[in-house]
């Protein structure tokens, strides 16, 4: 089977990887964004999906606008692709290029469609607090992520996975639906089946107002929050800009944590406490402080200052001399 592969981030590597090394497939060309500009040197850096395919020398075509670029189009036209495959490119696809591939073009969502629909599932279902996830492979069609369903895979959210780490096994559970829905679709034994708008969420691009905490927020809503947007949550402390990058919601959250934070649950009678929402009721020996939300408390588990390396709640707390009724402060909106 002849494909063209559509991907731009670490995201949709393991997807490109597990069709190159599958013998009923063949990928012929792979489109992926212009490279960007990053780093201190400003050095223009292609995508990860770009590397991959360099490195098996595979055709690379990198549009500005794939809609519109004619040289790309009469490219896909003479591909003679059975299908394109579409993970995370980060474009969006106009009808002339869905009507060209035999098989259509399938798409690999990071969420269990129809909820969120979008561009940041992985990141919005992690900050409402969902305990499942997976993976749908789905036909794409003229909406945003609204083509009809063809696989599923299904993945449990744990209470300290952040957004990386689920993106990850997200990644994974992808690419290996990929190469059976494929070969179903081929075969004809898949059933698209069209979506239930009225059961749709959605998943936008996150604003950086989204990464603003605010300390009269409850404990896990918080922890959602910086789990699900991390590395990027900020708040104050001592004048300083602070980014919140791993927290453990205490109190009845306690029995779900792993062997080494087990030491929390003596820190549960601390509950009782109530200081105002930002201010340090305690510091955990070894592990970080205890921040007082709107209801509940939560422990400050990795943080990061401005223009320093991650570290460690406890050597935050030791390097700033952090003290029990200090307050952490939040934006205003």
């Amino acid at each position: 089977m002849r494909i063209v592969f559509f991907g731009t981030p670490q995201f949709a590597v393991p997807s490109l990887e597990s069709l190159l090394g599958h013998p009923e497939f063949e990928v012929v060309a792979v489109v992926t964004q212009p490279d960007k500009r990053r780093g201190r040197g400003n050095q223009l850096t292609p995508s990860p999906v770009k590397t991959v395919a360099l490195a098996h020398q595979i055709p690379v075509w990198q549009p500005q606008r794939v809609k519109k670029e004619v040289e790309t189009l009469v490219q896909l036209k003479q591909s003679g692709a059975d299908a394109f495959v579409v993970v995370a490119y980060g474009q969006i696809l106009s009808q002339e290029i869905l009507d060209m591939p035999r098989l259509g073009c399938i798409n690999v969502h990071g969420s269990l469609l129809p909820k969120y629909r979008g561009a940041a599932p992985i990141q919005w279902c992690l900050y409402h607090g969902e305990v499942e996830t997976g993976i749908t492979t789905m036909l794409i069609d003229a909406g945003m992520d609204t083509g009809a369903m063809l696989l599923k895979a299904y993945t449990p959210i744990h209470l300290l996975d952040n957004a990386q780490d689920l993106a990850q096994k997200l990644a994974k559970l992808g690419a290996n639906l990929l190469g059976e829905t494929l070969l179903k679709l081929e075969r004809q034994e898949i059933q698209p089946i069209p979506q239930d708008s009225s059961q749709a969420t959605y998943a936008p691009m996150i604003q950086k107002q989204d990464y603003l905490l605010d300390w009269s927020r409850a404990a896990i809503a918080l922890h959602n929050q910086v789990r699900g947007f991390f590395p990027n949550c900020t708040t104050t402390c001592q004048g300083q800009l602070l980014k919140i990058t791993a927290t453990v919601p205490l109190g009845a959250y306690s029995t779900q944590l792993p062997p080494e934070l087990t030491v929390l649950q003596d820190l549960s009678s601390l509950s009782a406490q109530s200081g105002r929402p930002g201010e340090v009721v305690s510091i955990a020996k070894g592990i970080g402080p205890v921040i007082q939300t709107g209801e509940g408390l939560l422990l400050l588990r990795e943080v990061q200052l401005a223009g320093k390396r991650p570290q460690s709640g406890w050597d935050f707390a030791n390097g700033t001399r952090l003290t029990v009724g200090e307050v952490l402060e939040s934006f205003e909106s």
